[in-house]
């Protein structure tokens, strides 16, 4: 069942004061950030609202603060689709569901950037399947906005520094308000 789109600052006000899986921000922090990162980039609005949103997941589960010390991989790019599908377009949500293989592509492309990964992020490529193989990072690259999906995934990378001022979550949800997809008329 989607979400209404207001669902969407109710789950941030609920959740998103959560530590970001180990890391020195909170999920509300890291999303901001990573949201702020691509508008700094030149990213258009829907790209930045994947931006904001990439980690949604994360709010709709409760595995605590950094289920990859215990072995979970919680799957956070696939559980909020279901949840976004009516309010945005493929390429919003194919950005959000390719970012953790985004990872694993990088990480099968450029030979630092494994070295370069948080210590979390480092234990949960692990858990998401590791290191592409060849092929598979061809397979993954020819994907629908899997371009965008690694994009999204360097953002995330850098969004984890702790007091880094961005705008609030009110000017990024006015972006994604203008990515949403046309609502179906109520009853008359």
């Amino acid at each position: 069942m989607p979400l209404a789109f207001d669902d969407i600052a109710l789950l941030f006000e609920r959740h998103g004061g959560t530590q970001y899986s180990g890391e020195p921000v909170t999920q509300t922090a890291h999303a901001l950030q990573t949201a702020w990162l691509a508008q700094q980039a030149g990213a258009d609005d829907e790209l930045i609202t994947a931006a904001l949103l990439h980690d949604l997941g994360h709010l709709l589960q409760d595995h605590g603060d950094t289920p990859t010390a215990h072995g979970i991989d919680d799957l956070h790019q696939f559980s909020a689709l279901p949840f976004l599908r009516g309010l945005f377009g493929d390429r919003v949500l194919d950005a959000i569901r390719w970012h953790v293989d985004a990872k694993r592509y990088l990480c099968a492309t450029r030979p630092h950037y494994r070295s370069a990964l948080s210590a979390d992020s480092q234990r949960s490529l692990v858990l998401q399947g590791g290191v592409f193989a060849a092929q598979e990072a061809r397979a993954f690259i020819g994907r629908p906005h899997a371009e965008e999906a690694v994009r999204l995934r360097l953002w995330d990378d850098q969004a984890k520094v702790e007091g880094l001022a961005t705008p609030g979550l009110a000017h990024f949800l006015g972006i994604a308000a203008r990515c949403r997809l046309p609502q179906p008329a109520g009853p008359a």
